[in-house]
């Protein structure tokens, strides 16, 4: 498997409990690196400037400059960086507020801390996390639709329609395991099911994904 090239990673959060809790989780990642740690907004665009992160986790109630601003200006200034948004509140306004600004991920300070690398990780590959309650904002995509997922997404239900393990998956699309099972948790919603088995079957009635067994004569 090829080495992963590692993230490097800002975190924003005016709690200091929260940013030493987050370094810690974070820190036992091979594949991230804390560059730098903001606890003012005012700090988030001149630490960015700095430090060239990946990923900035960017709490959403910060003093001096709060951070919907800060993603507003970091969208304008520095576009290729990819902003998780982090909340203690995750209230449908919120929420729709941050990811329609830009933000690739909205994550909750609730949220197993376990899952955090993997959110930063899919983020910085491009893709849009949305929260586990699609239905708490917007409409919910068209389950029959193979757009309402994302390549990376895609890429894992094809294999994983093509009989492979979360392992073989890992080493295949080139992705951590943690990543692989972020993906298919995604899938999952937004396919309107619960497992692998009902994922298969919803993308094999729906033609998301080529039967392995039977394909239509054109």
């Amino acid at each position: 498997m090829r080495p992963l090239r590692t993230l490097k990673v800002l975190i924003a959060d005016d709690h200091r409990l929260m940013l030493d809790a987050i370094r810690l989780v974070l820190e036992q990642a091979d594949d991230l690196e804390v560059v730098g740690e903001a606890t003012v907004g005012s700090q988030v665009l001149p630490l960015v400037g700095q430090l060239n992160p990946d990923v900035v986790l960017l709490d959403v109630h910060m003093p001096e400059m709060d951070g919907l601003r800060c993603l507003d200006l970091l969208q304008k200034r520095h576009p290729s960086v990819s902003v998780v948004m982090l909340s203690g509140h995750d209230d449908s306004e919120t929420i729709e507020s941050a990811l329609s600004r830009g933000a690739k991920s909205f994550v909750s300070k609730q949220v197993d801390p376990r899952d955090l690398p993997s959110a930063l990780r899919f983020a910085a590959q491009g893709g849009v996390y949305q929260p586990m309650d699609g239905a708490a904002y917007g409409a919910a995509p068209d389950k029959t639709d193979k757009s309402s997922l994302t390549p990376s997404e895609q890429r894992v239900l094809e294999a994983l329609a093509r009989g492979l393990s979360n392992k073989e998956i890992a080493e295949e699309l080139w992705l951590t395991r943690q990543t692989v099972k972020f993906h298919l948790t995604n899938i999952y919603r937004r396919l309107g099911v619960t497992n692998r088995t009902e994922a298969l079957r919803h993308a094999y009635q729906h033609r998301l994904v080529k039967h392995p067994f039977f394909e239509p004569a054109a």
